[in-house]
C-alpha cells in the first residue's frame, strides 16, 4: 500500500470509528481539545494528522491508535514501524 493510500485509510478509519460510536465532529473536537473545523479538515483529507493528533483522537474515541492503521496484526512489526515512520516523514 502506497503512502497516500495509507493516509486515506487512516483518515477513513477515523471517520468510520467516530460514526460507529455515534460521535459528532463537534463532540470529538471537545473530547480531544481540537477545533471542529480542524477535525473536518482531517476527515476531508485537507490536513494530515500528526501522531499527536492521532493519539488525541484515539483517546477521545477510547480506541487504540493501532485501529487506525491497515492490517496491523497481519504485518511484521518492522513493516508496521516502517509504515509509521513513512507517515510521520510525510507530515
Amino acid at each position: 500500500m502506497e503512502e497516500y493510500e495509507q493516509l486515506k485509510f487512516v483518515i477513513g478509519k477515523i471517520r468510520e470509528i467516530r460514526k460507529l460510536k455515534s460521535v459528532s465532529q463537534l463532540e470529538l473536537a471537545a473530547r480531544s481539545s481540537m477545533s471542529q473545523s480542524f477535525l473536518a479538515s482531517v476527515e476531508s483529507g485537507k490536513k494530515q494528522p500528526s501522531v499527536l493528533t492521532l493519539l488525541r483522537i484515539a483517546n477521545a474515541l477510547e480506541e487504540s491508535p493501532r485501529n487506525f492503521f491497515p492490517d496491523n496484526d497481519a504485518k511484521p512489526k518492522e513493516e508496521i514501524k516502517e509504515i509509521i515512520i513513512n507517515l510521520v516523514r510525510s507530515l
